[in-house]
């Protein structure tokens, strides 16, 4: 899709749909009272008549005979200042609309936000409106894309038109990133396979001189004494991957953030199988890795002065006669010994050897993102990211990204009372604790391969999907990921 800003004149744009924002109390803004003069006073008349919903960013499309606009597209705003999560709240309503026509252009930049800049509001605007196009058409003979493909953003004062520009550049940076990482976690597991995301990674650096992409097969991995990474990958027919890409945007000396993506690309449980129930959903178990495919697309298309180094690392966890076993042992890349308690426990296993091997880039931070327990599910629900991080800095840095973008996270507690939790009489580590606190052990476990560096641990279990009918991906934390690595 196309996105632009200007400073448009809504009595001589023409568009498909202009969306105007109309307060509670019927009152148009500057752009909403020029469109009705232009249009013969349809939009005021439509209002009187009170078909616009009273609840914030309802939504009403009315045709238009007269104007260059061919339909105005009618938003709820409030009386007086929106904070940011409403404003979000009309940017998604209104795009969600808008994805259905040709083009569309937008003026709810006129509308005012606490604590928020003409930017930070184009941004979440372009960033909406990219979400909405989304659409899963991969397997599916009668799919159509949807037909929005081109948005403007309207830039109240000249003035403001290269903040407005900057705005639009970065949402929709991140609108593309999320949608690659939703179409990855979207994908079966027959298509989307360990080699699969490889040969993605691949076609991501081809032509683009900044990104060069490495993959680390069976093979490289036992030389390097992966021992936790292969117990997962055993039982599968599908062969593993380390996937490096490496994004080279800032000096040659500057560290780098390395972003750690779990890529469990179906889950089965493995001989600790799952129930048959929603089983089909744990083709979203590689989301962790989505999204730093996500992250990378982004960067590649906003080009920041700053080195990131995306470490996927993808295997299959299935039963078979070779697959690990409850109570097996394994020696991890760090040379720590590990009693596997269920084989269901497997993210962390194949983290802890990445994790592991991002020491060699010398890297500013680790972070790293994986739908890794259900007890964050329980925890936090579908709204929230647990978060969790060895330095409490780099914690509120993530927290603050996550509030600006609205993709937002919660901090969860990593005290060292929780740790004897997983403790074992035959190993180095076990890796599962007991029925309590699921979530904060797994990242302990973690925790124990990180001691050398910065680190923090997203735990994206409720947030990287929805079920039901709305079952699918949601590109998460892509926009968070790539406002924290923005504002460095």
């Amino acid at each position: 899709m196309q996105f632009s800003a200007k400073v448009s004149d809504i009595s001589k744009q023409r568009s498909a749909c202009a969306i105007i924002a109309v307060d509670a109390k019927n009152r148009l803004g500057a752009a909403g009272r020029a469109l009705d003069e232009v249009s013969g006073g349809v939009i005021g008349k439509i209002l009187k008549r009170g078909d616009l919903g009273n609840k914030l960013a309802s939504t009403l499309t009315v045709n238009l005979v007269e104007g260059p606009a061919e339909r105005a597209l009618l938003v709820r705003a409030a009386d007086g200042a929106l904070n940011r999560a409403d404003f979000r709240k009309l940017a998604a309503n209104s795009a969600g609309v808008a994805k259905d026509f040709k083009n569309a252009c937008s003026y709810l930049t006129e509308l005012e936000v606490a604590d928020a800049d003409t930017a930070w509001q184009a941004q979440q605007l372009a960033l909406c409106a990219g979400l909405a196009t989304y659409r899963f058409t991969r397997c599916r003979s009668d799919a159509k894309d949807n037909p929005l493909a081109k948005f403007t953003v309207h830039a109240p004062e000249r003035g403001q038109l290269k903040a407005v520009k900057h705005g639009v550049e970065i949402g929709a940076a991140q609108a593309a990133g999320s949608n690659l990482a939703r179409e990855l976690g979207n994908l079966p597991g027959n298509i989307c396979t360990p080699s699969y995301l490889a040969g993605e990674a691949r076609a991501l650096a081809k032509g683009n001189a900044k990104l060069t992409t490495t993959v680390l097969d069976e093979k490289k991995l036992q030389s390097l004494g992966m021992g936790a990474f292969l117990s997962v990958a055993k039982g599968s027919e599908q062969p593993p991957a380390l996937i490096a890409m490496n994004y080279k945007g800032g000096k040659a000396g500057d560290k780098p953030v390395v972003l750690v993506g779990k890529g469990i690309t179906f889950d089965s449980g493995g001989i600790s199988i799952k129930p048959g129930q929603q089983m089909d959903e744990m083709k979203f178990d590689m989301c962790g890795a989505a999204a730093v495919f996500g992250v990378m697309r982004a960067l590649l298309e906003l080009q920041p002065a700053i080195n990131v180094v995306g470490l996927v690392a993808a295997a299959e966890n299935m039963p078979s006669g070779r697959a690990s076993k409850p109570g097996d042992i394994v020696t991890s890349m760090s040379g720590k010994t590990i009693e596997i308690l269920n084989t269901d426990a497997e993210g962390r296993l194949v983290l802890c050897d990445a994790l592991t091997y991002a020491a060699k880039y010398k890297p500013e931070v680790v972070i790293d993102v994986a739908t890794l327990t259900g007890a964050c599910v329980i925890a936090l629900g579908s709204h929230a990211t647990g978060l969790y991080a060895n330095r409490d800095s780099l914690a509120q840095e993530l927290l603050a990204a996550g509030e600006r973008t609205g993709d937002r996270a919660w901090q969860m507690p990593l005290w060292d009372e929780y740790q004897s939790a997983l403790d074992s009489n035959f190993a180095d580590i076990q890796n599962i604790g007991g029925r309590e606190a699921g979530s904060v052990t797994a990242a302990c476990f973690l925790s124990r391969f990180t001691e050398d560096y910065t680190w923090a641990h997203l735990d994206i279990a409720g947030s990287a999907w929805h079920s039901g009918a709305k079952k699918g991906a949601t590109g998460r934390p892509v926009p968070l990921l790539v406002e924290y690595l923005l504002d460095k």
